[in-house]
């Protein structure tokens, strides 16, 4: 079942995609996208597909600048603030779901990694995790992945915003020959992203 429509949010409305497998499902795993980008990229969206069909529900979320029709991203306080709304309204829409898996990608997965705790999640899926400007190690943003949250980063070799390290809860997964988009093999990045809930138990099949 697949259902499009809009939460409100102190900084305008989020657009939510929301995909649910047939019959009954206990996760439900919420996307965000990358900066300048839409829910429709690819990674993002094989990742609905592989998702739901181990049953999974996905919800994708776009952002208000983005649903405002603004491409240059808005202030990190700002996207926070709004992602944790949209988490509380999936809460109330959602009451069987036992547990809530937050992520995205690139901008998105950084959102979903900040705000985790507060948003009560028990996971997190991380693509194309931005580790640091390119060229710019030196300002890196990895503070952002130790929540203390099993967390799954999964980005390419060739990412000029460099790659993640493992930790105690992260769990590092290399692309071969994959950029920042993650577009060579977007079914691949499903298949770790599936493989990764199912390991936890998290997927009913």
């Amino acid at each position: 079942m697949r259902q499009t429509d809009e939460i409100p949010t102190p900084r305008g409305p989020a657009r939510v995609d929301t995909d649910v497998p047939d019959g009954g499902y206990t996760t439900v795993l919420v996307l965000g996208h990358g900066a300048g980008g839409d829910v429709a990229a690819p990674d993002l969206v094989a990742v609905r597909d592989a998702v739901v069909a181990a049953g999974v529900g996905v919800v994708r979320v776009t952002q208000p600048y983005r649903v405002a029709g603004r491409r240059a991203p808005a202030p990190a306080g700002h996207l926070d603030e709004a992602w944790t709304a949209v988490l509380a309204v999936l809460r109330e829409r959602h009451p069987d779901v036992a547990r809530w898996v937050v992520g995205g990608r690139s901008s998105g997965a950084r959102v979903a990694c900040r705000t985790a705790t507060a948003v009560g999640a028990a996971g997190i899926v991380a693509l194309a995790f931005p580790l640091h400007p390119p060229g710019r190690p030196e300002r890196s943003r990895a503070d952002e992945l130790r929540t203390g949250l099993p967390t799954l980063v999964v980005n390419g070799d060739r990412d000029p915003f460099g790659m993640p390290q493992p930790g105690p809860d992260v769990e590092v997964v290399t692309r071969p020959g994959e950029r920042h988009d993650l577009r060579g093999d977007p079914a691949g990045t499903a298949e770790v992203v599936r493989d990764w809930l199912r390991a936890r138990g998290w997927t009913p099949s």
